[in-house]
């Protein structure tokens, strides 16, 4: 991830690009004296602020709504492939992450996902879900991880690849 193409960083303005799932939307800011959201409408990504809000408070409405989606949008793949992988996952977690998609505690039981993934077609998170899943069969990378996810998911390889081409979020790498 640390290699890959960055997105320039998100100014929070009309217009501006958003990626929910993969697929593209255009930024609409509304402000109103109501309860900040985000709700897509067609097209569009609706962004909805109190008067005066800043970037950064726009930033953190937009960051928990990628998240709430993220957490809807889990469980049912969970589901749908523990019994397939004869393993069960005892929880997850959704955070921002700066060089990982996801990673898995095999002591524990549990996944971890980074929140980029709502912004990445629905394909890719499904794989870095199983991938994580599989660590609970093998908790490293070797033949046997991949021999595991080559035939659990034969086109595991492509989601790959294409989670590889996608630009990810800007980040600031000072300390």
């Amino acid at each position: 991830m640390r290699e890959q193409e960055r997105q320039s960083p998100r100014e929070y303005l009309d217009r501006e690009s958003h990626y929910v799932w993969g697929k593209r939307f255009l930024l609409k800011v509304v402000e109103e004296d109501a309860v900040p959201d985000v709700e897509i409408q067609h097209s569009t990504l609706l962004l909805r602020v109190r008067p005066g809000a800043s970037e950064g408070t726009k930033k953190v409405v937009m960051a928990a709504w990628y998240r709430q989606i993220l957490r809807a949008a889990v469980p049912p793949l969970i589901r749908a492939w523990e019994p397939q992988l004869s393993v069960s996952v005892n929880g997850f977690f959704v955070q921002q992450m700066k060089t990982k998609w996801g990673s898995c505690n095999p002591a524990t039981r549990t996944i971890r996902l980074n929140t980029e993934l709502a912004t990445k077609p629905k394909e890719c998170l499904e794989y870095i879900v199983v991938h994580e899943m599989v660590h609970l069969l093998e908790p490293t990378h070797n033949a046997r991880f991949v021999a595991a996810m080559d035939r659990f998911m034969p086109k595991w390889q492509y989601y790959r690849d294409i989670l590889s081409r996608l630009p990810v979020r800007h980040e600031r790498w000072d300390y």
